[in-house]
């Protein structure tokens, strides 16, 4: 892993974790209500695994940012509804619907859209500091 030399990359990997995580809801929103011919076939919602990375160790760490680790697929089992007139129906007319519950996607959504926000506000708040610095030199 690189090294994080200063705030930039901090909130730079912090969003590229984010966009990851919204990613993944817009999977599971797209997906939401697809349905399938066995519980096998049917989309399993996914799920960012995040890990903190701490520069220099957990106990010498200056600065310490999140990394995506992993991108699994939750363990839900899909439901079962009867619809025989289904192309994708079972021999019984059964169609296995994906386990997504919209709702839980959209406050997920909402919370990385709001870290991915306040890393960006960092960033636009420090650029405008470092501007301002320069500019008092030049004075």
């Amino acid at each position: 892993m690189s090294d994080l030399k200063n705030v930039f990359d901090v909130a730079g990997r912090s969003m590229a974790a984010q966009m990851v995580r919204l990613n993944t809801v817009a999977s599971n929103i797209a997906n939401a209500g697809a349905r399938a011919s066995s519980s096998e076939e049917a989309y399993r919602p996914l799920r960012p695994v995040f890990q903190t990375f701490y520069e220099g160790g957990l106990r010498n760490a200056e600065r310490a940012t999140v990394d995506v680790l992993e991108v699994v697929a939750l363990d839900r089992e899909p439901q079962r509804v009867h619809e025989p007139g289904h192309p994708l129906a079972d021999e019984e007319g059964f169609v296995y619907v994906a386990s997504v519950d919209t709702n839980e996607e959209m406050v997920d959504m909402l919370e990385a859209s709001r870290n991915y926000q306040n890393n960006l506000e960092v960033v636009t708040t420090l650029r405008t500091l470092m501007m301002r610095t320069v500019d008092m030199g030049k004075s």
